[in-house]
């Protein structure tokens, strides 16, 4: 079992940053690939990035990118979602996860979750 918690969530300007962080504990010992994936009210969970365990593959959806990063500290066990430029658009809950093997874009194939943090982006 893998338990991921996320923090650094909350209320910014539009054109502001923001950066989330997803400590992982546990089974921490496998090589696990991370995605963080956000949930605005009323939508369906959405993939916004995802990085392998070694960094080399890094995949963002088309509405983050060039504006987020995701990158890892394998060494404590953490993810980041580095935000800047962000837009009223980008308002909602953000999840980190995790799956063994390859990175990947499909939410359903991610084994453990967060709780999520929220992320308000006010205009």
């Amino acid at each position: 079992q893998v338990q991921l918690v996320e923090s650094g969530g909350g209320l910014v300007q539009a054109g502001g940053s923001l950066r989330l962080s997803c400590a992982a504990s546990g089974r921490t010992r496998s090589t696990y690939a991370m995605g963080w994936f956000r949930q605005a009210p009323g939508k369906e969970r959405a993939f916004v990035a995802a990085i392998s365990w070694s960094g080399g593959i890094i995949y963002y959806s088309n509405s983050v990118k060039g504006r987020f990063t995701i990158s890892r500290d394998n060494a404590k066990n953490t993810v980041y979602l580095q935000m800047t430029s962000l837009k009223p658009e980008d308002t909602a809950v953000y999840y980190c996860a995790a799956r063994k093997d390859d990175a990947v874009i499909a939410r359903a194939l991610y084994e453990y979750w967060g709780q999520g943090t929220q992320v308000t982006v006010s205009s």
